[in-house]
């Protein structure tokens, strides 16, 4: 069973929080109020706090049992994380999944502002933000002095103020990529009922990035701060994606060296010499203890115990075991959900099909096509395995059903800043070196190949998708990478029912962004779709 700082740490000061909240007693003044002028009276409860805003990512409330923080819909369903996955993978070549036909119009392309994964995400987004805008106005610099809140209470509160300042610019960077132009709440907007305005993609960008800036001396250095909380290699690596796709998000046109491709150097390399190990059983990356493993900058929390949610890891896991496949050896002895599995293209991408040769082509081709013909049919397809909730010993997470998973979700890992410099220098980005970036992406496949066969000598943009595909597959990343290199909407390369035909079409390029939900669109008549497609 794993132990960890932040949880035993984090979570049970969230714990005492929730105990000191819910104390029954009539004769109490207006809840609200009082919950404001205490909790933050007493700096013994802002980790509590912070818990909460992190946790928000992996989990729907603050218990098991049917008490979200958003009603209205399957909590499942709609947490942080797996609504993000969804949008990020089952939209793209990487991801079907064939329960019903919510599931079936994103992988098609098909969705509306009616679909409920549009909602999902964009809920998830603006509770998180409302969440972090709410504890970043009440640890101001003047609410902690007019508190009394000094020495090292008064550093420790600045400290998290900074982080919920990066989560919010997470978030908002979440909504920049997946919806583009969305309404604008920080904390210097009033609270109560209101309309918010809109804030343009290009106006939104230069929002995160200047909030990015700001913060980043007032973090803790790189690998300084507890696991799973955000640190500067966390900003870092933040600051290299939006640079990376600043041509999708500015509108600029992506020429190459122009851009923001040096500063993708800048950053990326920044993140490298702060030391970060890269983990040298790929494996371990995506088991129950791989809070272990080297190379992971900023990670979701789970633990089966602690933060149970059928979300996150848990859905990864259990969503793509069916078929021939064994629960029990992947640590979910209460079974598998037939859901998840990936497309031909993708599998075509690695040498073999049974991790022989290059191990991060982790597939289970038992009694499964490799085609995706029918994606209703969980044997439609080839599951990918990377999920287990296991130990690198062997061992069960640490939930005794065998129902949740313990495995973390790596956001960020330094195998993906290794491939973002690379890509920043083809696109000819100024202060790197080719050698160099070769030597990066010649650490990943020497690892993959147990040795130097799979070296390459050169690179192209092209070998680079396709590399951050085979190294990065179902971690959120190919919808994005899809379109920075202009192959998510166009015909110049297709998947298994792109489009909903079979064999893959082109779509429209509003597809490039998600639609504002319907639900959000009748509330605020200020708000419009970026594309009017979407009307």
């Amino acid at each position: 069973m794993k132990t960890r700082t932040i949880r035993y740490g984090i979570f049970s000061g969230l714990l005492a929080l929730l105990l000191t909240a819910c104390v029954d007693d009539l004769d109490r003044q207006p809840f609200y109020d009082q919950t404001s002028n205490t909790v933050y009276a007493d700096f013994a409860n802002y980790k509590g706090v912070l818990a909460k805003l992190y946790g928000g990512y992996a989990v729907t409330g603050q218990s098991a049992v049917n008490a979200p923080d958003i009603s209205g819909f399957d909590e499942g369903k709609s947490s942080y994380l797996r609504a993000y996955w969804m949008l990020q993978e089952v939209s793209t070549d990487e991801a079907v999944i064939g329960w019903g036909s919510d599931e079936v119009d994103l992988h098609n392309m098909t969705w509306s502002p009616l679909n409920p994964y549009m909602r999902f995400m964009y809920d998830r987004i603006y509770y998180q933000i409302a969440s972090l805008n709410e504890f970043i106005r009440e640890t101001t610099d003047e609410k902690l002095n007019g508190r009394g809140i000094t020495g090292a209470a008064l550093e420790g509160a600045k400290l998290y103020h900074a982080e919920a300042r990066f989560l919010r610019a997470l978030s908002y960077w979440h909504a920049l990529d997946l919806y583009g132009s969305v309404p604008f709440v920080t904390e210097n907007d009033g609270v109560g009922t209101y309309l918010p305005d809109q804030i343009s993609r290009p106006d939104l960008f230069a929002y995160v990035e200047s909030e990015l800036l700001a913060i980043e001396p007032l973090l803790k250095d790189a690998r300084m701060n507890e696991y799973a909380r955000a640190d500067k290699a966390a900003v870092w690596t933040l600051l290299a994606k939006l640079y990376l796709n600043a041509p999708t998000y500015t509108g600029t046109p992506a020429v190459p060296g122009a851009g923001r491709y040096t500063d993708v150097i800048t950053y990326t390399q920044k993140v490298i010499d702060a030391g970060y190990g890269m983990e040298q059983d790929y494996g371990h990356l995506f088991l129950a203890d791989n809070h272990t493993a080297q190379g992971i900058i900023f990670a979701i929390a789970f633990d089966g115990v602690k933060t149970k949610s059928f979300g996150g890891t848990t859905f990864m896991t259990a969503g793509a075991i069916g078929g021939d496949m064994s629960a029990a050896a992947f640590g979910m002895k209460k079974g598998g959900w037939s859901g998840q599995r990936t497309t031909q293209q993708i599998v075509d991408l690695f040498p073999d099909e049974t991790a022989t040769i290059d191990e991060r082509g982790m597939f289970f081709p038992t009694g499964q096509s490799k085609n995706v013909e029918v994606m209703a049919d969980f044997r439609s397809g080839y599951p990918i395995t990377k999920y287990r909730n296991i130990t690198a010993a062997g061992e069960e997470g640490s939930d005794a059903t065998g129902e949740f998973a313990d495995i973390d979700f790596p956001l960020f890992r330094i195998e993906d800043v290794y491939l973002m410099y690379a890509e920043a220098v083809v696109r000819n980005g100024q202060g790197g070196s080719m050698g160099t970036a070769i030597d990066y992406v010649n650490r990943l496949r020497e690892r993959a190949y147990n040795g130097t066969t799979g070296n390459v000598s050169a690179l192209t943009l092209d070998f680079i998708l396709d590399e951050r595909a085979r190294e990065l597959n179902w971690e959120c990343y190919r919808r994005t990478d899809l379109i920075r290199f202009g192959k998510f909407t166009s015909g110049n390369y297709l998947w298994a029912y792109k489009g909903g035909i079979i064999g893959g079409r082109a779509v429209a390029d509003h597809r490039e962004v998600f639609p504002i939900p319907a639900s959000d669109m009748a509330a605020n008549p200020k708000l419009k779709q970026l594309y009017p497609e979407y009307n």
